[in-house]
């Protein structure tokens, strides 16, 4: 049911431009700004954060009927690209097959914030994009009436063609482009109701980039090939905030191909995304760039970093954890209900770093020339890797293009533009030609920003009946906030508010807390962020709780969640950050999150019998304003061998517009889960990363994958507004798997991955 697209990349002059010459309509709206006050609170200059800010939306019709629809967020797989058109041609009423894909440029003036992170784009876009095509298609309409000579009342959007209703003339979009051009953009839209939807909420259109992707068509940034290009690779430094001391690039120079070679600068921390700094090799080729680079004598001057060893760290993490921290979160009191109580228990988690580890490494390509820069680049900011090149070149903004690519995934790295910024320095140096940087494996892993190391303290006590009385819960983690901001030891209040100070228990006494530790590398933005290492332990030390009190794991869930409130998180040291959304339009729901739980439960039958070292676990967490339960089913042989036979999560994400990637999105999550918990750990020693490739940072493979993910969605109305699907799939299946596997064997996973800790 879908044609063969041609993909375009466009800036809103280029759209206007092609609309005028086609004689057809050519519409620039506006949305409304959304409040952004809580995440500027929070946030450092330059940080992406959960708001829109003043979206423009573009749709254009030519006379020939072709519906051109800009897509200004970033397509990394999931589907995006073909998700917020969608929205705006199944409001304008277009026909999906006349309908035509140009990719924005990165320009925030033009095209609002284009962040792709933060599980965002639904949830901010879904009104402004149904707004455009709203406005379109009453432009279509007034126009085709004066045609018609009929009122505007008497006429309606079809497919494609407005049509007279008394009479049943009607006319195609492409024969009143022209006059609809000239109608006044509406102040007020009128939007469609939802039982008229053909394309949102259904799931019947199919990934727009899915053809070209298969048969290999599809164009990523290590695609780009421009006339006269040079390649170039960087030796970085191997401790974050090291630099050369001595360098002999001789013998690079006589390796054939090898143009030149560049020494880079780095960036003192703060760095936020500038380079590292290093020794570029600049070829003809990417072999000859990698030969040149292996060539190269440094001598690198590690500097304070060096001292970075991640046993030392992590033993400093706990010792953290056991003292008294900043009090993000206080009701009751919790130190002094857990004394008294007749069963007390603790327990501590550990979550090491992570890499992103994307399918396609980061690499960008840039010509500047006569003072101007142009990039092809995959990343996810392209307003944000705009403004940051040119602040590299000492540019103004608009003299710097930046053409957004096909991401061969995410994950929160690419809107981290390093990459991008190297390219343009080095094109610079290499007097306009264009460089493209391509990034290895080894530098990925070695060299990329990584998620946090995470350690949790958790301490309750239980009365006679099994019932906590208190719970305190201290954690400790290098804040992201490092990335921006000098010497920072203490996390932001964004980061407790994604699974720790808005942990839903209904116990009377609790406490959470957040010690010290300072960064010894880049943190940067990771899938679902600090909710993976909170979840883990909140819900892993829920059914330990359940265990101690003899009771069955997902009745105990239950009744720590409570009965269906609103969570009072009015009292907050700091204010409670929700994802930067509105509290009052997003506030955590406890009958969402039981309803969850009991859908999780029942599709994967629990309290059936399990065959010997099988096992059944459940978690849930809120997370990007979504509420997520899994069950899983765990298997260990009696080797230690870990499988996963069935996974069954519930959804609840509110409307949901595509529930066919929604289901998607939750069977990959499971995947990426299986890697965090059982596969993959970035480990320091004398600050340097021991991992370098898949050989040592382990990822899923096909027969670690759960056999079976069946994924069920909460349906709602689209009164009911969106919330985020591509990362809350993350954080629960960790904990469910963990809980899965003590039914299976009673071993208890506190510290991931998992690895050889079942053959042990």
């Amino acid at each position: 049911m879908l044609a063969s697209f041609r993909i375009e990349k466009a800036g809103r002059r280029d759209l206007l431009k092609a609309s005028i010459a086609a004689g057809g309509l050519a519409l620039v709206l506006r949305a409304p700004r959304a409040n952004a006050q809580a995440a500027k609170k929070y946030g450092a200059e330059g940080m992406p954060h959960g708001t829109v800010n003043d979206p423009r939306i573009f749709v254009s019709v030519a006379t020939d009927g072709t519906v051109t629809i800009v897509c200004h967020r970033s397509e990394m797989g999931q589907g995006v690209r073909t998700g917020m058109p969608m929205i705006l041609a199944d409001e304008l009423g277009a026909d999906w097959a006349k309908v035509k894909i140009v990719q924005a440029q990165g320009d925030e003036a033009r095209f609002g914030n284009q962040d792709t992170d933060g599980s965002r784009s639904t949830r901010h876009f879904l009104k402004p994009m149904r707004e455009a095509g709203a406005a379109a298609r009453m432009m279509l309409e007034a126009a085709a009436a004066q045609r018609l000579g009929v009122p505007a009342a008497e006429v309606e959007t079809q497919v494609h063609r407005i049509v007279h209703k008394p009479s049943g003339r009607s006319l195609g979009f492409g024969e009143v482009a022209e006059a609809a051009a000239k109608q006044p953009v509406p102040a007020q839209v009128r939007l469609k109701d939802p039982s008229s939807f053909r394309y949102i909420g259904k799931g019947n259109v199919r990934l727009l980039d899915s053809p070209d992707i298969v048969v290999g068509r599809a164009k990523f940034s290590q695609d780009t090939r421009l006339d006269g290009q040079l390649y170039a690779v960087i030796a970085r430094p191997p401790v974050w905030g090291g630099k050369v001391a001595k360098l002999d690039d001789s013998a690079a120079l006589k390796v054939p191909g090898v143009v030149k070679v560049v020494q880079l600068a780095g960036t003192p921390a703060p760095a936020k995304f500038a380079p590292l700094g290093g020794v570029a090799v600049v070829a003809s080729n990417t072999w000859a760039a990698m030969q040149g680079r292996e060539a190269l004598t440094i001598d690198w001057d590690d500097g304070p970093h060096a001292v970075y060893d991640s046993d030392s760290y992590r033993t400093q993490l706990f010792e953290a954890t056991r003292k008294p921290g900043k009090v993000a979160r206080s009701e009751g009191d919790a130190e002094k209900a857990i004394a008294g109580a007749p069963r007390r228990l603790a327990a501590e988690y550990y979550v090491p770093h992570h890499a992103h580890a994307t399918m396609e490494p980061p690499a960008a390509t840039a010509v500047v020339a006569d003072g101007k820069c142009t990039l092809w680049a995959c990343v996810q900011s392209p307003q944000g890797t705009r403004d940051d090149v040119a602040k590299a070149l000492g540019l103004e903004a608009d003299k710097v293009t930046v053409n957004v690519t096909l991401l061969g995934g995410g994950f929160g790295r690419k809107s981290k533009c390093d990459f991008a910024i190297e390219a343009a320095l080095l094109s610079r140096a290499m007097d306009g030609k264009p460089v493209k940087v391509v990034w290895t494996r080894e530098d990925d892993i070695r060299n990329g920003f990584y998620h946090t190391v995470h350690a949790t303290r958790v301490e309750a006590g239980l009365d006679a009946n099994g019932k906590p009385v208190g719970w305190l819960e201290r954690v400790a983690f290098p804040t992201i906030l490092s990335t921006f901001a000098p010497d920072p030891k203490s996390p932001m209040p964004l980061e407790l508010g994604m699974g720790l100070v808005d942990v839903p228990f209904a116990i009377p006494n609790i406490r959470m807390e957040s010690g010290q530790a300072e960064a010894h590398t880049r943190i940067g933005w990771f899938r679902s962020v600090i909710n993976i290492p909170q979840a883990f332990a909140a819900q892993s030390f829920a059914a330990e709780l359940a265990h101690a009190a003899g009771r069955d794991q997902k009745d105990y869930l239950l009744e720590l969640i409570g009965p269906p409130r609103i969570l009072d998180l009015s009292g907050l040291p700091d204010p409670y950050w929700n994802n930067g959304e509105d509290y009052q339009v997003y506030p955590i729901d406890t009958g969402r999150l039981r309803k969850v739980v009991e859908v999780a439960a029942e599709k994967i039958g629990w309290g059936r019998q399990m065959p010997a070292r099988r096992g059944l676990g459940i978690a849930v967490h809120r997370s990007f304003v979504s509420y997520v339960a899994t069950a899983v089913e765990a298997a260990v042989d009696e080797r230690g061998n870990l499988s996963v036979p069935r996974v069954e999560v519930a959804v609840d994400a509110g409307f949901t517009v595509n529930p066919e990637r929604v289901r998607s999105q939750f069977e990959g999550a499971c995947v990426m889960g299986m890697t965090i918990a059982n596969k993959s750990e970035l480990t320091y020693q004398k600050g340097r990363t021991v991992q370098s490739n898949f050989d040592g940072y382990e990822v899923a493979r096909m027969p670690d994958a759960p056999r079976e993910v069946n994924v069920h969605v909460i349906p709602h109305g689209i009164d009911v507004p969106a919330g985020g699907v591509g990362e809350p799939g993350v954080p629960p299946f960790i904990p469910a798997l963990c809980n899965a596997i003590f039914a299976a064997t009673g071993k208890r996973i506190r510290s991931l991955p998992i690895r050889d800790q079942l053959s042990a």
